[in-house]
């Protein structure tokens, strides 16, 4: 799913505008953003958490040429599913599929 996918489907749960709809999702992506770039954690109950990991600095090297290169420390945005968004998705995993509807077929014609 893209965000121009999620931005049509709350338009159309919500029955919204395509414009209301994606100042909504683009104010929960920049509100998101914001938090983390603060330091802060966000927790969606039911869904998950978004918070940042520290990274180390380190040498590195560059594919092309093999030459070494110092990758400095930095911090990136981790998620971390909840229980229940790991057991929705694995009961969809685990269910059988539905069955085909059944296929109609067209006598030919002579």
């Amino acid at each position: 799913m893209t965000k121009a996918d999620l931005i049509d489907e709350v338009s159309r749960l919500a029955e919204l505008t395509r414009k209301d709809s994606e100042v909504i999702v683009e104010t929960i992506f920049d509100s998101v953003v914001r938090s983390l770039r603060a330091g802060d954690k966000i927790e969606i109950r039911g869904f998950g958490s978004f918070r940042t990991r520290q990274r180390k600095p380190r040498v590195g090297r560059n594919p092309k040429t093999g030459e070494r290169v110092e990758v400095p420390a930095k911090k990136i945005p981790f998620f971390k599913p909840s229980k229940e968004l790991k057991d929705l998705v694995n009961e969809a995993a685990a269910a059988p599929p539905a069955p085909a509807p059944p296929a109609t077929t067209v006598p030919p014609t002579a």
